[in-house]
């Protein structure tokens, strides 16, 4: 799993609750071992261990926003193999 800063995932309806009712969330700092986070529409911050964002993502409570910039360099690949 890649964890970078400025990454963005949508929250699921069933833990927004947890979340001060947020749609999204963005990744703020990455060390290793701890995530810090920033909630969207100023809801609030936070921090988890990776451990927990991890097993988040695999229950599907957390799923990734792809970025525009990851979204144009694969447009730009499929168009160098066609």
């Amino acid at each position: 799993m890649l964890i970078e800063e400025g990454t963005k995932y949508q929250i699921s309806q069933g833990i927004k609750g947890f979340f001060n009712s947020a749609e999204s969330m963005t990744v703020k700092s990455y060390n290793g071992v701890t995530v810090q986070f920033t909630l969207a529409d100023s809801k609030g911050h936070g921090s988890m261990p990776v451990e927990h964002l991890s097993y988040l993502l695999k229950k599907s409570n957390l799923t990734q926003i792809p970025n525009k910039r990851m979204l144009l360099s694969t447009d730009n690949n499929e168009e160098q193999i066609s």
